[in-house]
């Protein structure tokens, strides 16, 4: 594109945000990866900071080098954390840890970068969510961020679309990334229950979600705002959505 345009994702190192990265270089994003560890391999022009984004502080000396640096106009929100527990043995440890990755970082990342999207009249906003949004067991403080997710896109949509900026979520169904496979065994009968459970008869991949990141990174997507797309290969279909 003439104009380059500069995204950034958090947790691009491995899994759905590699993926994301990738394809967001290949549609011709100057691309920002934050994460705790580095991507096994950096795409064309990737710029990599390591920051753990469970910590505020370190989030917020993350934000500002890129703000420094870069006029960002593409924010993904894909780090996140799981915690499974049936409710009785949740902790509110637990609870404060994904809120924490989950929530706040969202809300941290999108505050750094405003200013800049509202200067130059443009930006997009992703936040990846899930399907467990709607309910699963074993997700009490998981499935509360993720809902929390969505109020926060359709809040931030009515806030900040007369500035050019777009605000969408993405709810993946079960995808097969390192983090699905730590918490579904594949012997598990849960696990088998879960791929039997999808219409198209699969698990999703990570490039199924970069390749809806990439219709709402667009910059032909400037009429799409405040929505939650579930990708998710017809799981969520006939289930009133959150």
């Amino acid at each position: 594109m003439a104009d380059q345009h500069t995204g950034l994702v958090t947790g691009g190192s491995q899994g759905i945000g590699r993926a994301i990265v990738e394809r967001l270089a290949a549609d011709g994003l100057r691309i920002v990866s934050l994460d705790r560890q580095p991507p096994p391999a950096p795409v064309d022009g990737e710029t990599f900071i390591e920051v753990d984004l469970s910590q505020p502080q370190a989030t917020a000396q993350a934000l500002a080098q890129v703000t420094q640096r870069f006029d960002v106009s593409v924010l993904v929100n894909n780090v996140g954390t799981v915690q499974p527990a049936p409710l009785e043995d949740v902790t509110l440890e637990d609870l404060d840890k994904v809120v924490s990755l989950n929530l706040r970082c969202t809300i941290q990342c999108a505050q750094a970068l405003l200013p800049g999207m509202k200067a130059r009249r443009y930006g997009r906003i992703v936040s990846i969510s899930s399907r467990a949004a709607l309910g699963k067991e074993l997700r009490t403080v998981y499935a509360a961020t993720k809902a929390g997710l969505h109020g926060i896109t359709r809040t931030w949509a009515l806030e900040l679309g007369r500035h050019g900026i777009t605000v969408n979520a993405i709810g993946p169904g079960p995808i097969a990334t390192e983090l699905f496979e730590r918490v579904n065994p594949a012997d598990s009968p849960r696990t088998r229950a879960i791929i039997e459970g999808v219409p198209v008869g699969r698990l999703g991949t990570p490039a199924d979600i970069a390749h809806a990141v990439a219709l709402f990174a667009d910059p032909r997507a400037g009429f799409i705002t405040g929505q939650v797309l579930y990708v998710c290969g017809g799981m969520t279909a006939g289930v009133a959505p959150a």
